[in-house]
């Protein structure tokens, strides 16, 4: 079978500390103020690992993504002893691709080559901003010369490397981000993740945005700045393959190309999420959150899964249609029929066509189009009412 031919498999894997907790992040993420026993943790990844290739044999890893949290606080032994324990328990194709999450401090930085010698082969960098007040701002306790230095860093350690920034940040103006976002072009060589600042119950943000403390951007100013993001991302040669994500062609995660393509995935780890197939069944799993509970179930009974649904055609359907209408490349109608048992309505898909929200390719590929990409989640709905 070739490479093309041979279905994705992609392994996650959830480092969950953090060194403080950053006012708009809702992941699951946590700060320990004494020092976290990375030993026992890679151990607990090894045996949550082997259980779990046991539910899933046979498989060859694609890519593997290193999230959190900040995994870059991990040793990078402790990383070279999850990518050995994924070797032991799966084969991994020739041409894996292994991403780690790091902050970009100077601190970090200093590790990086020793992630690369334990097996990691692109880094995603999360910078945020480029100048120093919207870094205050967020929470990040790094500066903008500080991860302008760290990038530089990654870029002789790493083939590939991408970076975060978030937009639609308070008093951003559409000609400032223009010029941030050159900016970070001209340092990101190949990838770019850009989200809109968006404001999360549960997080400080979302209290200070309450209580009038925090004005983000007005829905016209946050229309004009996505407008800019695609512009300037497409001019200089990084179009947008999903909706957040922009890449030069061949330089796509592809490892994010697995959860948006509704492959299979593991999640492993303190909150991890996995896609499994199981005699024909998907299976939606999830593990407990809080990081010494899942250690203590690992230990007990080799996994941390709390939830673990079978999902019946309608909901694997609709979970395709959701993730894969989120890349510019679409998706095909036909596997949307095969995995639910029915079409997707001809007359919706003529009325969107109409008001210009989709595409249909000449061999019937489906695609949300520019104008579309803005109001996804209406077209998402409609398509899958």
């Amino acid at each position: 079978m070739s490479h093309a031919e041979r279905p994705a498999f992609g392994v996650y894997v959830h480092w969950p500390f953090c060194l403080s907790k950053c006012p708009y992040c809702d992941f699951n993420s946590h700060v320990r103020h004494a020092p976290i026993d990375e030993d026992r943790f890679v151990r607990a990844f090894t045996r949550e690992i082997e259980t779990t290739a046991a539910r899933v044999p046979g498989r060859e890893v694609s890519s593997i993504f290193l999230g959190g949290g900040t995994p870059s606080l991990m040793q990078p032994r402790t990383v070279g002893g999850v990518l050995d324990a994924i070797g032991k328990y799966w084969s991994v194709a020739p041409d894996v691709e292994v991403t780690l999450e790091a902050n970009p401090t100077s601190v970090e930085a200093t590790r990086f080559r020793g992630y690369r010698t334990a097996g990691v082969n692109r880094v995603s960098l999360g910078v945020q901003a480029l100048d120093d007040a919207s870094l205050k701002a967020l929470g990040r306790l790094h500066t903008a010369r500080e991860a302008l230095d760290a990038v530089a860093i990654a870029r002789s350690a790493f083939d590939r490397y991408s970076f975060d920034l978030i937009y639609a940040r308070p008093d951003q103006t559409p000609q400032m981000w223009a010029g941030e976002l050159k900016q970070a072009i001209s340092e990101a060589a190949e990838h770019l993740s850009l989200y809109q600042l968006t404001i999360e119950e549960g997080t400080p943000f979302f209290g200070l945005h309450a209580a009038g403390k925090l004005k983000t951007p007005d829905e016209a100013t946050s229309r004009a700045l996505y407008d800019v993001t695609q512009e300037v991302c497409a001019l200089e040669g990084l179009p947008a393959y999903e909706i957040s994500n922009h890449a030069r062609p061949g330089a796509e995660c592809r490892h994010n190309l697995v959860y948006w393509r509704g492959e299979e995935y593991a999640g492993i780890g303190p909150g991890a999420h996995g896609r499994l197939d199981i005699d024909g069944v998907r299976h939606a799993t999830a593990t407990d959150k809080r990081p010494e509970a899942w250690l203590s179930k690992v230990e007990e009974r080799g996994h941390g899964v709390m939830t673990d649904d079978s999902l019946n055609s309608e909901e694997r359907a609709d979970e395709f249609l959701l993730m894969g209408l989120r890349l510019a490349e679409g998706i095909d109608p036909g596997r949307y029929a095969k995995l639910s048992g029915r079409e997707l309505d001809p007359r919706r898909i003529a009325m969107l066509r109409e008001e210009g929200a989709i595409d249909v390719d000449a061999d019937g590929r489906l695609r949300v189009t520019k104008s579309g990409f803005p109001v996804l989640d209406a077209v998402v709905a409609d398509l899958a009412a």
